[in-house]
């Protein structure tokens, strides 16, 4: 997944598709540890996916903090 696609997602995507990868992730490592899975590349890749998901949920967060200081701040 790359940033051009999480960037055109909602809200409520970000969330479920943060769910979805978390729940890979857990998968994989039991997997992994069990020896089911060689693939631990994946694993590497789940990660990033999830870093990228938490960074735009951030940014989303941030840009509407800001957007609400600059509307609730009275002018004199």
């Amino acid at each position: 997944m790359d940033w051009k696609e999480i960037t055109q997602k909602s809200k409520t995507e970000l969330d479920r598709l943060l769910q979805e990868k978390n729940q890979q992730l857990r998968d994989r490592r039991f997997k992994v540890a069990q020896g089911q899975h060689k693939d631990v590349r994946e694993i590497r890749e789940i990660k990033r996916d999830i870093a990228r998901l938490l960074t735009k949920r951030t940014q989303d967060g941030i840009t509407a903090s800001q957007q609400e200081t600059k509307v609730t701040t009275p002018t004199t």
